[in-house]
């Protein structure tokens, strides 16, 4: 990390977070960072549901939701990045104070609710993204008040799909209410079939992605798991915040919301290897939660992830973090005798089940 960088993550700390937030965004788009480029080795590059990776290492959503920084981020050191949550129409999402920064436990609670553009506004802004190596996805979400929240999944597929490289169906945020109720296996079969529906009438059907949570039970992975390998998806990705409080020290640790960062790690990644051994590679999974560490990306993959994504803890550890986890996983795997990263997936498996 930078001098400078160092400073500004200083000056945001000062900020309410979700102001600084706003700010690190804006940084980004006037210029204001030092950027990396993209970071990537015959080591490092990856095959991710058909999608060519620079190198294994994604933001994830939450972080740009309404797609206003493509091109710097795309200039960060990730090999792909996850902009969103988009749903259909305009929501402001839930009332503020909504972000909390856990600073003792290197972690965050956010109620954000979808807040976001909408579909349409979110849809412009993708077709005007600069070409590149890295592939842009979109996370799809629903409005609060809909009606229908399926089929908000399959609209914001038909709206954005053009213009993205994947796609993810969150059902898993603890912030809109009951909107975890759609994991459940006869719930989900039907939402993904309405959005897998969608993408085949997609001039260029994309990959599409299930976000789950970590608060599943052993019995409900094992649903996940059927219904995603017969619903035509192409991937998982494992996990999503939260409701968890365990060892929190945070003066905030009581405050309504998906927990994020640190914390999260060990849950998410039991979760992730649950996967692993379900699907014995018939799906490409994604590990996030806690990532902090080259070495601690190295754990998700050997869990049994064929890619990572970041996103709490660049609070703690700035934009350069995406260059030192794909940098450090390169030397890593040069280490431990892979020549590819993603020649160890999964063998790290079973100390996580």
């Amino acid at each position: 990390m930078t001098l400078t960088e160092k400073l500004g993550l200083a000056a945001l700390h000062r900020c309410d977070p979700e102001k600084a937030h706003g700010l690190s965004l804006w940084a980004l788009r006037a210029g204001l960072a030092s950027l990396p480029g993209v970071i990537t080795s015959a080591r490092l590059e990856t095959r991710l549901a058909g999608l060519a990776l620079p190198n294994p290492v994604g933001l994830a959503a939450g972080y740009d939701k309404n797609a206003v920084a493509l091109a710097p981020l795309m200039r960060s050191g990730f090999g792909f990045l996850e902009v969103g949550a988009a749903t259909p129409r305009p929501q402001p999402g839930n009332p503020k104070p909504r972000l909390f920064r856990l600073s003792e436990d290197r972690a965050a609670i956010n109620r954000f609710g979808f807040n976001n553009d909408g579909a349409c506004e979110i849809a412009a802004r993708l077709a005007l993204r600069p070409k590149g190596p890295v592939p842009v996805g979109l996370n799809l979400g629903a409005n609060k008040d809909s009606t229908d929240r399926a089929a908000d999944f399959a609209e914001v597929l038909a709206t954005c799909g053009p213009h993205v490289d994947f796609a993810t169906v969150n059902v898993s945020s603890p912030n809109t209410e009951r909107l975890r109720d759609l994991q459940g296996r006869a719930a989900l079969a039907g939402l993904l079939a309405g959005v897998v529906e969608v993408r085949a009438g997609l001039s260029r059907p994309v990959p599409v992605f299930l976000k789950i949570a970590p608060d599943l039970t052993p019995a409900e992975i094992e649903d996940v798991a059927e219904v995603a390998l017969s619903s035509g998806i192409d991937g998982i990705i494992a996990t999503n915040t939260t409701l968890s409080r365990e060892g929190l020290k945070s003066e905030h640790r009581d405050e309504k919301g998906g927990l994020s960062g640190a914390p999260l790690f060990e849950k998410s990644t039991r979760v992730l290897a649950q996967l692993s051994r379900l699907t014995e590679g018939r799906l490409p999974l994604i590990g996030v939660g806690g990532i902090t560490t080259p070495e601690q990306a190295w754990e998700k993959i050997r869990a049994g992830a064929t890619a990572v994504q970041v996103y709490t803890a660049m609070v703690y550890e700035g934009i350069s973090l995406a260059a030192k986890l794909a940098r450090g996983l390169e030397l890593i795997a040069a280490r431990e005798g892979f020549a590819r990263v993603s020649d160890a997936v999964g063998t790290g498996r079973d100390r996580w089940l």
